[in-house]
């Protein structure tokens, strides 16, 4: 008999009924320190004071109205994302998938609006990961995501990552436009190389492409920038953003300049929750921590001391750890050992990580996440390591 849950999930057997800062507690009383964050969505950790309070504070005046009438803690979200980004304009969405649906909409709009309607063909890459929708797996493109769900949505150019002269090649007058994450999340924390985004940007001006960067998972201060692009110097024309900007609260949105978003005009496109005042009450909250730039310096100095003690980590333990990668908050460890295994040792520890493609785990802490408790995931990930060390003697 089928589950009353959907059974789509291989749930780890643990139980979380509180959480605290970096601290999950499990229903049986025991603590687990928390290096997932809700796969990056936690940013400030678990019941963050200022992010209950705000929550609260608007759960008492004003839940939903709808998109029908103006919302001010929307408008309040949104203009701090244009004072603080490239953007000139913002969507909001209820998460990542839905802020791709609409990247990929207006794109494809743009095109229509400017007489070019067979000009809809969107160039992705190997590895990436857009959400699970029709249009998000589509975009993918792996046989993993897309198996059985056909006949998936046309329109998409599937590259190999890193394959410069197949992007090139591909660069024809039938692009709409190139989506690419400047960090891959799902595909094992895989940094596209600044030199790399620069050079996407340059080719999109050059035959006049439209530039889509996901930063659904890197995005909101994760990598110690604001938004993940900013380490290149470049600017997107259209931006997904999602997880981290409601710190737990289901929140996302699409950021475009005001000739990306042209197209969509009043009825192109909506939302029954998308910014809803509770979200964007929360969201607001988070935005004004993560955009100050004392925080991400301390991103950026936790950062340092984490992948410091993880370099130590992978030495002393070569059966099990090739090598440390990523940026800012968003490390991977790739595995000599099977990933799964090293997740789970790390559940016996106490220590929670996120398996991760390219058989690596992916450790995505709070931002806020404090030296003593990176200290203490450091050694716990060691006690797990040791596990598996010597499971596989």
């Amino acid at each position: 008999m089928i589950a009353s849950i959907l059974p789509t999930y291989s749930r780890a057997p643990l139980t979380f009924v509180s959480g605290d800062g970096s601290w999950l507690t499990e229903a049986d009383g025991r603590r687990f320190l928390d290096l997932g964050a809700g796969i990056a969505v936690n940013a400030l950790g678990h019941a963050h004071p200022a992010l209950v309070a705000a929550l609260t504070t608007q759960a008492h005046a004003l839940w939903h109205v709808s998109n029908l009438y103006n919302i001010p803690a929307q408008q309040k979200l949104a203009d701090a994302l244009v004072e603080k980004t490239f953007a000139d304009t913002v969507f909001f969405t209820n998460s990542g998938t839905e802020a791709c649906e609409l990247a990929v909409k207006m794109a494809r709009k743009y095109w229509y609006d400017k007489g070019q309607s067979d000009r809809t063909e969107i160039i992705t890459f190997t590895g990436s990961f857009h959400g699970r929708s029709s249009a998000g797996i589509a975009a993918a493109g792996s046989e993993k995501m897309t198996k059985g769900f056909g006949p998936l949505l046309p329109g998409f150019t599937h590259l190999e990552f890193g394959d410069h002269a197949a992007l090139q090649a591909a660069a024809t007058d039938k692009i709409a436009a190139i989506m690419v994450e400047p960090v891959q999340g799902e595909g094992g924390i895989r940094p596209l190389p600044d030199v790399c985004l620069k050079g996407l940007r340059d080719l999109c001006d050059e035959h006049g492409i439209l530039l889509i960067l996901d930063e659904v998972q890197c995005g909101m201060g994760r990598t110690g920038k604001l938004f993940a692009h900013e380490w290149a110097g470049i600017t997107p024309d259209i931006m997904m953003v999602a997880k981290g900007i409601g710190g737990g609260f289901p929140l996302g949105a699409v950021l475009a300049t005001e000739n990306a978003a042209s197209g969509m005009t009043a009825g192109t496109h909506g939302s029954t929750y998308g910014g809803n005042p509770l979200a964007c009450a929360v969201g607001a909250q988070v935005m004004e921590i993560v955009s100050d730039d004392a925080f991400l310096a301390e991103v950026n100095r936790k950062a340092g001391l984490l992948r410091q003690k993880l370099e130590g980590l992978v030495a002393a333990y070569p059966e099990v750890f090739e090598a440390v990668r990523g940026s800012g908050l968003m490390i991977g460890l790739k595995c000599k050992a099977s990933n799964a295994d090293v997740v789970a040792a790390g559940y016996a520890e106490g220590v929670l990580t996120v398996p991760a493609a390219d058989n690596v785990i992916r450790l995505l802490p709070a931002l806020n996440i404090d030296d003593a408790d990176i200290g203490a995931a450091v050694d716990r990930l060691a006690a797990a390591a040791s596990a598996v060390k010597e499971a596989n003697a």
